[in-house]
């Protein structure tokens, strides 16, 4: 099959034959070679151009959201930016990190398997520097965590990954859970070492501290929401608010927010004078409130509810009778109030 030349390599050629550069016979033989693209079937592409370029945009959002949750938590400057996403096998990965290094397994509920979070020693040290009350510095140690210091980076971690968790919303409900950190990267065999995995790549800048944050993730676990991860996909979710996930998320963490509910039982304007002499005993006639009359209760400071106060058992208590009108005045309310409607 003859490969078509494009028509600047068809003026190029011709610019070289008239100028002697290349003779006839070498130039069509030139034409005749194909370009050929090594291809390793061993290891074949999982991932496409768009799904790289799409975990790339979610991983960027990550990395925004551990430079600030970092900076405010280590109280110095953290930079944290996605600097490559590739796709290689497990084996390679193993074989690119140091040894020992911080490794955490992630829990990828709902999906199935697991992840991996490497962080560079000099980057776990200087962490644990800090957040020791020390300043930070570059230092230059080469060992395992002891316990103290596996139970500071745990801390650490399980913050990251509420950011992670918010990355990846607009895809899935992650719930991204700690399991174990490892040291020893043969310890750390979550899938065989020929599969095939993705690797982002974080460059970590901690004060004058400067290190690799790798997070592999499997092919296997991300396989089920493959189709997802596409530009397309992306930018729909986006426009359109969030997920079902995210309304059901967004619920769930309003039902423990706590609001202030005020009854009103009325007003009254009286000077310093009168509140100073107030005793025990006295009584205050309000305005424009009748004993029979409805209430106004207040969510937050906002006027919702008309109610009617009543006892159940020992307590003092509201009955709600009907909802505020929307955009209702105060001298409206006030009239319906006395008229008692």
């Amino acid at each position: 099959m003859t490969e078509v030349l494009s028509q600047d390599e068809i003026d190029q050629l011709l610019t070289a034959i008239s100028t002697g550069e290349v003779e006839g016979e070498e130039a069509l033989r030139k034409a005749e070679t194909r370009k050929i693209k090594i291809y390793d079937f061993k290891r074949p592409d999982k991932f496409s151009k768009d799904q790289i370029r799409t975990l790339q945009m979610m991983h960027e959002t990550f990395a925004r959201l551990t430079t600030t949750s970092l900076s405010a938590q280590l109280r110095t400057i953290v930079h944290v930016h996605v600097a490559s996403v590739d796709q290689l096998t497990y084996e390679e990965f193993l074989r690119s990190i140091p040894n020992p290094t911080t490794l955490a397994v992630i829990n990828m509920d709902p999906l199935k398997g697991s992840s991996i979070l490497e962080i560079d020693p000099s980057i776990t040290f200087t962490v644990i520097d800090r957040l020791f009350g020390g300043p930070g510095e570059a230092a230059k140690i080469n060992r395992e965590l002891t316990d103290i210091e596996l139970s500071v980076i745990e801390g650490i971690i399980v913050r990251i990954l509420g950011n992670l968790r918010e990355a990846w919303s607009n895809v899935i409900d992650l719930r991204p859970r700690l399991g174990n950190i490892e040291t020893n990267p043969q310890f750390a065999q979550i899938v065989p070492p020929s599969d095939m995995v993705v690797l982002i790549t974080l460059e970590t800048k901690v004060g004058d501290v400067e290190g690799m944050t790798n997070f592999c993730i499997p092919y296997l676990t991300i396989e089920p929401i493959i189709s997802k991860l596409s530009a397309q996909y992306w930018y729909s979710s986006i426009r359109k608010g969030g997920t079902t996930e995210n309304l059901a998320i967004l619920k769930k963490r309003l039902d423990t927010v706590f609001i202030e509910l005020i009854a009103e039982l009325g007003e009254l304007e009286i000077s310093v004078r009168d509140v100073l002499g107030l005793q025990k005993g006295d009584i205050i006639k309000l305005t424009n409130t009748k004993v029979d009359a409805e209430m106004l209760l207040k969510i937050g400071n906002r006027k919702k509810f008309y109610v009617r106060p009543g006892v159940v058992g020992n307590h003092m208590a509201i009955q709600i009778t009907r909802r505020l009108e929307p955009h209702m005045d105060e001298d409206e309310m006030f009239k319906e109030i006395e008229g008692g409607e």
